[in-house]
Protein backbone atom coordinates (compact mmCIF):
# COMPACT_ATOMS: atom_id res chain seq x y z
CA UNK A 1 0.00 0.00 0.00
CA UNK A 2 1.65 3.14 -1.19
CA UNK A 3 1.45 6.73 -0.16
CA UNK A 4 -0.36 7.41 -3.44
CA UNK A 5 -3.32 5.33 -2.23
CA UNK A 6 -3.39 7.23 1.03
CA UNK A 7 -3.23 10.58 -0.80
CA UNK A 8 -6.05 9.47 -3.10
CA UNK A 9 -8.17 8.59 -0.07
CA UNK A 10 -7.29 11.93 1.54
CA UNK A 11 -8.59 13.73 -1.56
CA UNK A 12 -11.80 11.67 -1.50
CA UNK A 13 -12.24 12.39 2.21
CA UNK A 14 -11.79 16.10 1.55
CA UNK A 15 -14.31 16.05 -1.31
CA UNK A 16 -16.86 14.12 0.74
CA UNK A 17 -16.42 16.53 3.65
CA UNK A 18 -17.15 19.45 1.31
CA UNK A 19 -20.26 17.66 0.02
CA UNK A 20 -21.46 17.00 3.57
CA UNK A 21 -21.01 20.66 4.54
CA UNK A 22 -22.88 21.71 1.39
CA UNK A 23 -25.80 19.39 2.19
CA UNK A 24 -25.94 20.81 5.71
CA UNK A 25 -26.16 24.31 4.19
CA UNK A 26 -29.07 23.14 2.02
CA UNK A 27 -27.29 23.10 -1.34
CA UNK A 28 -28.44 20.66 -4.01
CA UNK A 29 -25.26 19.93 -6.00
CA UNK A 30 -23.99 17.07 -3.76
CA UNK A 31 -27.25 15.10 -4.06
CA UNK A 32 -27.30 11.99 -6.22
CA UNK A 33 -29.80 11.53 -9.05
CA UNK A 34 -32.47 9.79 -7.02
CA UNK A 35 -32.31 12.43 -4.30
CA UNK A 36 -32.47 15.24 -6.87
CA UNK A 37 -35.56 13.74 -8.50
CA UNK A 38 -37.26 13.32 -5.12
CA UNK A 39 -36.34 16.90 -4.21
CA UNK A 40 -37.76 18.19 -7.50
CA UNK A 41 -41.00 16.26 -6.92
CA UNK A 42 -41.33 17.63 -3.38
CA UNK A 43 -40.65 21.21 -4.51
CA UNK A 44 -43.08 20.91 -7.42
CA UNK A 45 -45.75 19.43 -5.16
CA UNK A 46 -45.22 22.17 -2.60
CA UNK A 47 -45.42 24.86 -5.27
CA UNK A 48 -48.63 23.34 -6.63
CA UNK A 49 -50.20 23.26 -3.19
CA UNK A 50 -49.07 26.86 -2.52
CA UNK A 51 -50.70 28.03 -5.75
CA UNK A 52 -53.90 26.23 -4.76
CA UNK A 53 -53.77 27.91 -1.34
CA UNK A 54 -53.19 24.74 0.65
CA UNK A 55 -50.68 23.76 3.30
CA UNK A 56 -47.18 22.72 2.20
CA UNK A 57 -46.41 20.76 5.37
CA UNK A 58 -45.94 17.39 3.70
CA UNK A 59 -43.70 18.80 0.97
CA UNK A 60 -41.56 20.54 3.58
CA UNK A 61 -41.26 17.28 5.51
CA UNK A 62 -40.20 15.46 2.34
CA UNK A 63 -37.55 18.07 1.61
CA UNK A 64 -36.17 17.81 5.15
CA UNK A 65 -36.26 14.02 4.94
CA UNK A 66 -34.34 14.01 1.65
CA UNK A 67 -31.74 16.35 3.13
CA UNK A 68 -31.26 14.20 6.22
CA UNK A 69 -31.03 11.04 4.07
CA UNK A 70 -28.31 12.64 1.95
CA UNK A 71 -26.51 13.74 5.11
CA UNK A 72 -26.63 10.21 6.52
CA UNK A 73 -25.37 8.76 3.22
CA UNK A 74 -22.43 11.15 3.09
CA UNK A 75 -21.61 10.58 6.76
CA UNK A 76 -21.55 6.81 6.21
CA UNK A 77 -19.37 7.29 3.13
CA UNK A 78 -17.00 9.51 5.10
CA UNK A 79 -16.75 6.95 7.91
CA UNK A 80 -15.99 4.20 5.40
CA UNK A 81 -13.26 6.33 3.80
CA UNK A 82 -11.69 7.04 7.19
CA UNK A 83 -11.76 3.33 8.01
CA UNK A 84 -10.13 2.44 4.70
CA UNK A 85 -7.46 5.10 5.23
CA UNK A 86 -6.69 3.72 8.66
CA UNK A 87 -6.47 0.20 7.25
CA UNK A 88 -4.00 1.34 4.58
CA UNK A 89 -1.86 3.15 7.15
CA UNK A 90 -1.83 0.07 9.40
CA UNK A 91 -0.86 -2.20 6.51
CA UNK A 92 1.93 0.15 5.46
CA UNK A 93 3.26 0.27 9.03
CA UNK A 94 3.19 -3.53 9.30
CA UNK A 95 4.99 -3.89 5.99
CA UNK A 96 7.61 -1.38 7.07
CA UNK A 97 8.10 -3.13 10.41
CA UNK A 98 8.39 -6.53 8.72
CA UNK A 99 10.91 -5.19 6.24
CA UNK A 100 12.91 -3.56 9.03
CA UNK A 101 12.93 -6.67 11.25
CA UNK A 102 13.97 -8.97 8.41
CA UNK A 103 17.07 -6.93 7.67
CA UNK A 104 20.55 -7.94 8.65
CA UNK A 105 20.87 -5.28 11.32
Amino acid sequence: MSNADIRRLDREIQATTKKLEAVRRGELWPLNGRERRAMARAVAGGAYRTVRGRSTGRAEQQIESIGSTAEMRLTAELNALHGERQRLITEAARAKAAKKSSGWW
